[in-house]
């Protein structure tokens, strides 16, 4: 069994414990495993151990990663991978994202989710797409204000060819469990008050590596987990 084999078996254990301690279905919370800086081969592993949700952040090396996967797979292999992105979007960037995405979590104002809705090729359906949140107010952060995150939300829920699904957030690291509780209590807590106005937000795409059980505990429906799955980055671009 390969590294990749084991690393899933034990990320896909610790899901189910959180869930399970949570009293929540673990079928409720989707493993989101994070290839950004890691080969086409390391993509190959995990699918060939039952993965088929991956997440990017990185454009053009997400767009070779995908052509060299689904050359390997074939048209049948590569329908059944959802593909995600999730790192911060450029205006020049969306007609690719739009083309070759199944998800994006990174929309954090409007001229990006028009871009991505007139860019959606029709025959792909509606891009599901979920609102970044600075939720820690961190100067370093992308993501929209929590206060501003009603108006931007009912914009992109009138906008044709997007599905707003939710939200997702980038909290600043803790150490202590109430410190890593705060920011993801907080972002539900704003799901729910979109909810309750009637807007589309059934998804939470938070929790990583270092505090995913938090995370399952907080409501978190998408879990997007790296190193716990492929190692340490330790490429150029990894931040």
């Amino acid at each position: 069994m390969s590294t990749i084999f084991v690393n899933l078996q034990a990320v896909n254990q610790r899901i189910a414990a959180a869930a399970q301690a949570a009293a929540r279905p673990v079928s409720a919370v989707t493993l989101i495993a994070v290839s950004k800086t890691f080969p086409a081969a390391a993509v190959l592993e995990a699918v060939a151990a039952g993965q088929q949700v991956f997440g990017e952040n990185y454009l053009q090396e997400a767009l070779d990663k995908q052509l060299a996967v689904n050359a390997r797979l074939g048209s049948a292999g590569a329908a059944a991978l959802s593909w995600h992105f999730i790192g911060p979007i450029q205006s020049n960037k969306t007609r690719a994202i739009a083309e070759h995405f199944d998800w994006v979590h990174s929309v954090d104002r409007l001229k990006i989710a028009e871009r991505l809705a007139q860019q959606r090729p029709a025959a792909r359906g509606p891009l599901n797409v979920l609102i970044q949140v600075n939720i820690s107010g961190e100067a370093s952060k992308s993501g929209v204000a929590p206060g501003e995150t009603l108006a931007l939300a009912l914009a992109i829920s009138a906008l044709p060819g997007l599905r707003l699904r939710g939200l997702m957030a980038v909290p600043e690291p803790s150490d202590d469990p109430a410190g890593q509780a705060r920011p993801l209590a907080a972002l539900r807590q704003l799901a729910e008050s979109l909810r309750a106005k009637g807007l589309p937000c059934e998804h939470l795409s938070m929790g990583m590596s270092a505090d995913l059980e938090v995370a399952v505990a907080e409501g978190a429906t998408m879990v997007r987990i790296g190193s716990a799955i492929f190692g340490a980055r330790h490429d150029a671009m990894a931040p």
